[in-house]
């Protein structure tokens, strides 16, 4: 199976100037390929020290220009917040750098000082992000931008260079309510899972996505990827600290940030799923909903955490793992040191697994 690094950039407190931060990183992702991954990614953020990650394209091209093999992914682009012909622009010039490793991670955005800074209203992001999407997803196989809607009108253009190859199939989307999944599989994308629900919750929704995704299309949906934070040591308790330390202090940067007990929410058209984990949050308290994040999460001995990710393969069907090693506040010789423990002893057991043949999918079987 295919796996990735995924990198965040991230410099809480402060605690490093923003230069270390970029040349620890920068310098992880350009030894991606001679470790044995398959791709590297990076999410889109924007003010903030939670994630300094603005421009993902050009970070991505970046990497392109020292690698020959591996794929080049966004966890996501966040289409609400950007012309979608630059969108279309960027990737077909990414494909064009990589000669046709690019892979497009989208989504519509959670973090409201994004959405303030960039003068978009959240409560438009679902309408916005259901026409960018429409319009950037056919500009990349017809090099033709051309939309009439509510929010985007976009007279024809031709786009140069015209695109390399076929997206398709090299499109996830982040999604976490249930109309976003369902979106997904109208739009003919596959589903980036992020962890933030219970385990059998997205199960729920993969099976969801899966009949509507065959459905709509007429085959089956891609396999998804899925995004893991990852604290590995040869000494078990070392990898329980890290993840009491670090995973943990993550998950509270990613709580603060997004901002989940918020119950302002539920008033917002499109967040209303997030209204309703806010009043959960209430209910149980913010504490130990970061702890269930962080759990959502795994760490172990180079054996415990192959095991954990081989059976996360088995039970969700995953085609490829985005993996995380260094973030929250892990001094960066300790997330260097793991992320090297993880590509000696780790990542081979995981390429081993074979992930090509395709889930079996029962056309009768109703949409949930």
């Amino acid at each position: 199976m295919d796996v990735g690094l995924g990198l965040t950039f991230q410099n809480l407190r402060d605690q490093l100037s923003d230069k270390e931060v970029y040349r620890h990183q920068l310098k992880m992702a350009v030894d991606t390929e001679a470790l044995g991954f398959d791709s590297v990614w990076t999410p889109e953020h924007h003010f903030t020290n939670y994630n300094m990650t603005p421009n993902v394209p050009q970070f991505l091209s970046f990497i392109a220009g020292q690698t020959k093999r591996i794929k080049l992914g966004t966890t996501v682009c966040v289409l609400p917040w950007q012309d979608p012909v630059r969108t279309a622009e960027n990737f077909i010039l990414l494909d064009y750098y990589s000669e046709g490793r690019a892979v497009l991670g989208i989504g519509r955005g959670l973090g409201a000082s994004e959405f303030a800074g960039f003068n978009v209203p959240m409560g438009e992001s679902r309408g916005r992000f259901t026409e960018y999407a429409e319009a950037v997803l056919t500009a990349l196989e017809t090099g033709v931008m051309e939309y009439d809607g509510k929010y985007l009108k976009q007279p024809r253009v031709e786009l140069r260079p015209r695109p390399y190859e076929s997206f398709r199939g090299r499109v996830f989307a982040s999604a976490i309510s249930p109309e976003s999944v369902n979106l997904m599989a109208k739009l003919d994308v596959g589903l980036m899972v992020i962890a933030q629900k219970p385990w059998d919750k997205v199960a729920e929704d993969l099976e969801s996505y899966r009949q509507l995704f065959l459905k709509q299309n007429g085959q089956p949906a891609p396999k998804p990827v899925f995004a893991v934070f990852v604290a590995v040591h040869e000494d078990r308790a070392v990898a329980q600290e890290m993840r009491d330390q670090h995973i943990q202090a993550y998950t509270r940067s990613t709580s603060d940030f997004y901002q989940f007990d918020n119950a302002d929410f539920a008033k917002i058209d499109g967040y209303e799923y997030y209204g309703g984990l806010a009043k959960n949050i209430a209910k149980h308290g913010l504490h130990k909903f970061n702890g269930f994040l962080a759990d959502l999460q795994v760490w172990g001995t180079p054996d415990e955490v192959a095991e954990k990710l081989a059976a996360m393969v088995e039970q969700f069907d995953i085609g490829s793992f985005v993996t995380y090693f260094q973030y929250g506040e892990m001094p960066q010789e300790m997330g260097r040191a793991n992320y090297e423990l993880f590509a000696r002893k780790v990542l081979p057991k995981l390429k081993d697994i074979d992930t090509s043949a395709p889930r079996v999918v029962e056309r009768h079987r109703a949409v949930a």
